[in-house]
């Protein structure tokens, strides 16, 4: 029960105000016993998946679990995770405690620094990407490498029923599930560590299935490329996009996590500003018609400001806050009461 009432709080945070969660709350001890009368039994099934297109630049189908079911992920992935994460390398960035997008991009600086012997020499990157990869998971395969850790056949169980929820011709996973990304890492790990210890790369980097390879000689890259696809046919059923696994020189800017990384500066790419124009329209929307609250929307936007502190980006900072000061004049957020100076100049400042 105490893991179904920690999951409970994880499936719920930030969404405390949502029909469905209030909806579970109102008999909340009642429903926690039945999902756990479920998993004692064997008789827990999830809910059909709710799916949705998103375009944000790329279009993508994202399909979402019942309430009730990422309950059940969060539960999952409380016990499995301290497990897992400790086999991890060190540089796979997705989904785990203590690294996401941010530490990749300084990981990246790190090693092109040490490649480019302090950006004297020439480098170069595989800049790879995974071809519809959590469409082309391999089930089999995936509870295989599970099983060399996990011996409790009910907790198989329980992963066949949250897998088997979602199936493409190829098997796969759902995007927009906890267990996805998480099950996601476990699968490219095999590659991880075929990269780290059978090649001996030593700077490699990968954030789900986008990873990167630096190195001083393109033609040692283009034999590394064709070995990591030939291991990941014969061992994972999967293959790198063929337009979009290359190997790029710095000279040129390394498109990465939202970034395209030169030898001396970072640029954000095109597609991540005209993003966080369509949201502030977004939220200009919703808050007029009291979807949102101004907090979240200047939380929101406070944290895009951050990211943006990776790039050489001050002007372009600038020009959104001042956007953002005439969209949301009349707002004033708890946040920014408490933490923050409303004017533009004091705002500035801070980034």
């Amino acid at each position: 029960m105490k893991n179904l009432e920690l999951a409970f709080k994880k499936a719920r945070k930030n969404k405390t105000l949502k029909p469905y969660v209030k909806e579970f709350e109102k008999d909340f001890h009642s429903n926690l016993l039945q999902l756990r009368m479920e998993l004692l039994l064997l008789a827990y099934r999830p809910r059909p998946l709710k799916t949705f297109i998103i375009h944000d630049p790329k279009t993508r189908k994202i399909s979402k679990s019942d309430f009730r079911d990422r309950i059940i992920h969060h539960t999952l992935v409380n016990i499995l995770e301290p497990i897992f994460d400790k086999s991890f390398i060190y540089d796979s960035y997705a989904n785990r405690k203590g690294k996401g997008t941010l530490k990749a991009i300084q990981r990246f600086d790190c090693f092109k620094r040490k490649v480019s012997k302090n950006n004297t020499k020439s480098c170069y990157v595989l800049k790879a990407d995974i071809k519809h990869y959590f469409e082309t998971v391999d089930h089999e395969i995936l509870i295989r490498i599970i099983k060399r850790k996990i011996k409790d056949e009910r907790v198989i169980w329980l992963i066949k029923q949250i897998l088997n929820n979602f199936k493409t011709k190829e098997n796969g996973m759902p995007l927009g599930n906890l267990t996805s990304q998480f099950f996601a890492n476990i699968y490219l790990n095999r590659l991880d560590q075929f990269i780290k210890h059978k090649l001996r790369l030593k700077y490699y980097i990968r954030y789900v299935d986008d990873f990167v390879v630096i190195h001083i000689s393109k033609e040692k890259l283009e034999r590394i490329k064709n070995t990591i696809n030939n291991f990941l046919k014969n061992n994972l059923r999967l293959e790198l996009h063929p337009d979009k696994s290359k190997i790029l020189t710095l000279k040129h800017g390394i498109p990465f996590l939202g970034f395209r990384v030169f030898y001396f500066y970072k640029l954000l790419k095109k597609n991540n500003i005209e993003k966080m124009k369509r949201k502030i329209l977004i939220f200009v929307k919703q808050l007029s018609n009291n979807l949102i609250d101004y907090d979240k929307i200047y939380a929101s936007f406070e944290g895009w400001l951050a990211y943006t502190l990776q790039a050489n980006t001050n002007n372009l900072r600038k020009k959104f806050i001042e956007d953002f000061e005439i969209k949301f004049k009349k707002e004033v957020s708890s946040i920014e009461v408490n933490r923050l100076p409303k004017s533009i100049k004091s705002f500035s400042k801070l980034f």
